[in-house]
């Protein structure tokens, strides 16, 4: 099949461009807009506890004001606030009111508002919407602050805005900034490093060009499956899109490359070189896609439904890099032929590459200590994995620097830290019939006694009188760990526990969310890993035709993983001394290093029997793929690596963390797992690895063609152009 392709691209390549070109302008300009979400409560099923919170609140309160953002004022000396300040204070509240922004309902100022300390007051906004943080909302708050700098001007007084709209903004703000950052170093960075392994410009710029045109591809095709299917994406996946997209896409354009080269100086004619490199090469991409795709789609059986959003969208960025990297990409080299690799003369004679070369016979001679030594440096490393503690704490993630941070950093010297966003708790009658006042008001003292409950407000009642909601004030930031633990253990098991006769208590608000998010993770991590894992395996059963070969690929993949969340651990509790780490970290190293990284081992492995197939013995089989496939899979690991570890740029620590924990996952899976455990492994197993296969690969009984290709006879003509090389 890949043979097919193979000559197809080649002999008609302006064919295969012109139908990109096509594809790539319907769906830039008839995709739809790809839509996202950044209310986490969206993510969640109706069985949890805060969801359903949501819906007795819509339906018992349909005009509920919601927290919009808090203004905090306070002196710019940072002494008491004097009569004339809180005068001030009060009427510039009133004029944020009379301006009525489009989306804040109400601007609330009280002498209940100044702390206790007599520092600090608060103005409340509240807005009549759902979901206060939607771009009109954001562009409220930053005409509020433009509003109140000017009204402030040479009063002694200044003010900040935080609360969830607030930090909307300015996490948008700085994921934006973030975006361009990432895109711009991660093509600088697989620009200078594929300069650098071809000296070729145009080896350098093709494949960036070609990945953008996917790129805009897979956008549009995102944007319509979203639409079709009703799915949303998180407004974070946009940086991990474009450094799965451009490493994924150099990947597998290295690979093909390395063998097109390789077959060039082998003397064949460019175009046949370019055929056989497909035919070859095609099904370990084929493989290597199909092993990050199943991996992706994974996430479907995923609790949270951003990753569920997520992972189709990987899954078609990945099929749409795997589709280029078979068509468009020879396409585009069988029209430059030899004149790609120009200036270089690199690709005319094969290189003396004395490292790959020794490391090969090192591995094939004594394969037990290589392999007992490369086992040893995962297991030092997996055993960070036991300390991993997981953070739900986004807002610590986002950069200090920001004005909703610093002002509710500023806020928690003086009032409680969950001012900015209460938690909720409602009352519901079983029956529908009017709650007794006297048994909410008890109920409120009960909740109120709760250590690290700061304040609960009245009951208010609904039009009915059936439901009761109270605010809850905690002493933690509502996003907290501290507030995630009294939400989900003592706060909730009080409010059921004294819940009034006949009645039904539940705990909800942002705070609730985040515990429930907390539940579904642990849930998906029992559930998504094995599906990934059995899919992998079936993946490399099939391209192997072996029983036996899959199952040390996996314990060694397994082993590469844990050694790379320790590793994380290692050094972002322990060294830099953060409380917790990133919760779907798992997640994102199972599948961006076991998937992904898997692409290597597939790599490896198909060398190795293709070896095995022509002949050779195991030993030699294991030096001749580790010396021949050791530049491909180090230039390429380094490449998708440094890819990753661009993310480490940004000041969100989120993605520091996920950029650091991908990229050494990439290079421990590439340099220890990929050129030395599982070749060594395979040179100990012997051909036994290849069961149900006998030592030349091949079922017995069933002898099968050698996987150089079919017999010169049987391969189709190759169209040459005249004057082309």
């Amino acid at each position: 099949m890949f043979g097919r392709i193979g000559r197809f691209t080649v002999n008609r390549p302006w064919l295969v461009i012109l139908a990109w070109i096509l594809a790539t302008v319907a769906l830039a300009t008839l995709a739809p807009t790809l839509k996202s979400s950044t209310d986490q409560a969206d993510f969640l099923p109706s069985r949890y506890e805060s969801v359903q919170v949501t819906k007795i609140q819509e339906k018992a309160f349909p005009q509920q004001e919601t927290p919009a953002a808090v203004v905090v004022f306070q002196r710019t000396d940072g002494r008491k606030l004097t009569a004339a300040d809180k005068a001030t204070v009060t009427k510039v509240a009133k004029e944020f009111q009379a301006k009525r922004y489009e989306t804040f309902d109400k601007v609330l100022n009280s002498p209940e508002s100044v702390s206790k300390d007599g520092r600090m007051a608060l103005a409340s906004v509240v807005s009549a919407e759902k979901d206060p943080a939607t771009e009109k909302g954001q562009e409220s708050v930053r005409k509020l602050r433009a509003d109140g700098k000017e009204q402030l001007r040479g009063s002694g007084l200044k003010m900040g805005v935080t609360g969830p709209t607030a930090l909307a903004l300015d996490a948008k703000e700085a994921a934006g900034n973030t975006d361009a950052m990432i895109m711009m170093a991660t093509l600088l960075l697989i620009i200078v490093l594929l300069g650098v392994i071809f000296r070729s410009p145009l080896i350098a710029l093709l494949p960036v060009l070609t990945i953008a045109l996917t790129f805009i591809v897979a956008n549009g095709l995102i944007a319509t499956a979203s639409e079709l299917f009703g799915l949303e994406a998180d407004s974070s996946n946009s940086a991990i899109l474009i450094v799965v997209l451009f490493g994924v896409g150099t990947d597998y354009i290295l690979f093909l490359l390395f063998r097109y080269r390789e077959h060039l100086r082998e003397g064949r004619e460019p175009k046949r070189a370019l055929i056989d490199s497909v035919s070859r090469v095609g099904e370990t991409i084929a493989s290597a896609a199909g092993a990050v795709i199943v991996a992706f789609l994974a996430l479907l059986f995923s609790t949270m439904g951003n990753l569920r959003a997520m992972g189709p969208s990987l899954a078609i960025s990945v099929a749409v890099t795997l589709v280029a990297a078979l068509t468009l990409v020879p396409a585009v080299f069988s029209l430059l032929g030899t004149k790609a690799f120009w200036p270089s003369k690199a690709w005319q004679r094969a290189s003396k590459n004395r490292l790959a070369s020794n490391v090969g016979t090192f591995a094939s001679q004594r394969p037990g200590l290589v392999a007992t030594v490369s086992t040893g440096l995962l297991a030092v490393l997996a055993i960070g994995a036991l300390g991993f503690k997981p953070g739900f704490d986004q807002e610590s993630t986002l950069p200090k620097s920001l004005e909703s941070i610093r002002t509710n950093a500023d806020l928690q010297k003086s009032f409680s830290a969950g001012e900015t966003e209460p938690s909720l708790v409602f009352v519901t009658s079983r029956q529908g019939t009017p709650l007794d006042k006297a048994a909410l008001d008890s109920f409120r003292r009960s909740v109120a006694k709760v250590s690290g409950v700061g304040e609960v407000s009245p009951a208010r009642l609904s039009s009915k009188g059936d439901v009761a909601q109270y605010h809850v004030v905690l002493k933690f930031r509502p996003s907290s760990d501290q507030a995630i633990n009294l939400v989900a253990g003592a706060l909730r098991d009080t409010v059921h526990k004294n819940a009034p006769e006949g009645t039904k208590a539940l705990v909800g608000g942002k705070t609730a969310v985040l515990a429930d998010i907390e539940d579904a993770v642990e849930h998906d991590y029992r559930l998504v890993f094995p599906i990934a894992a059995l899919a992998i395996l079936l993946i490399l059963g099939l391209l192997l035709r072996s029983v036996v070969a899959p199952l040390y690929l996996m314990l060694a993949v397994g082993l590469g993983f844990a050694a790379t969340l320790g590793s994380a651990v290692f050094l972002f509790q322990n060294v830099k001394g953060e409380q917790g780490l990133l919760f779907s970290l798992p997640i994102v190293v199972y599948l961006f290093v076991v998937a992904i990284g898997t692409d290597y081992n597939i790599l490896m492995v198909a060398r190795l029997r293709e070896e095995v197939l022509n002949g050779k013995s195991t030993a030699e089989s294991v030096r001749l793929a580790v010396s021949q496939s050791a530049p491909t899979i180090g230039s390429a690991a380094v490449i998708l690596a440094g890819t990753f570890g661009v993310l480490m740029l940004a000041d969100n620590s989120m993605l520091q963390e996920m950029g650091f924990a991908v990229a050494f996952g990439i290079l421990l899976t590439a340099f220890v797992m990929a050129l030395l455990l599982v070749p060594t492994l395979t040179g100990l197993i012997g051909p036994k690895a290849w069961w149900p296969r006998n030592r030349s690969g091949q079922h017995p009984g069933h002898p099968e063609q050698s996987l150089a290709g079919p017999r010169q006879e049987e391969q189709e003509p190759v169209t040459t152009t005249p004057g082309r090389s």
